[in-house]
């Protein structure tokens, strides 16, 4: 299966983390990290903290889809991931934004993710290595970005 993979972090060294993130994607069992996109800095939207540092990453997996968020889970309780209260500052952040052309509505996952499309930290580098892709039930996922246009974001690298 081919996942999309949004990774974000704004405590500790957060680029460090995102790299991280991405060495621990490709050694998760039998997934392969497909595309890698960019890393970009960009403002906490409905938190706080310091700057985000985010990416997107295309990966082929055989997990199921609750394998798959409970491995990402895992990678970041290993960046000591806490979660005190909704968007809190994180050391790292995982989240399935598209699983195939799955739509999933489970209590604890919901593909595609439900804000993905409300975000250019997401948009923006995921775009960058799919430029063409389509979110399901939803449409081209390029179609979104004048909605985004007004969020602040930077590339790093």
């Amino acid at each position: 299966m081919i996942a999309y993979i949004g990774i974000g972090a704004n405590l500790g060294d957060a680029s460090a983390n995102v790299d991280d993130a991405l060495v621990r994607l490709a050694a998760l069992d039998g997934c392969r990290v497909l595309a890698a996109s960019s890393k970009y800095r960009t403002a906490p939207i409905d938190s706080s903290g310091a700057d985000y540092v985010n990416a997107v990453a295309c990966i082929e997996t055989p997990l199921a889809a609750a394998a798959l968020l409970t491995a990402l889970h895992a990678i970041e309780l290993a960046h000591g991931r806490e979660r005190p209260y909704r968007n809190a500052p994180r050391t790292l952040d995982l989240d399935i934004l598209l699983y195939g052309d799955e739509q999933i509505d489970l209590p604890a996952l919901h593909v595609p993710h439900p804000r993905m499309l409300e975000r250019a930290f997401v948009l923006v580098p995921l775009l960058e290595i799919a430029p063409g892709i389509m979110v399901p039930g939803r449409g081209l996922a390029s179609g979104f970005l004048p909605a985004v246009a007004g969020q602040g974001i930077e590339a790093m690298e």
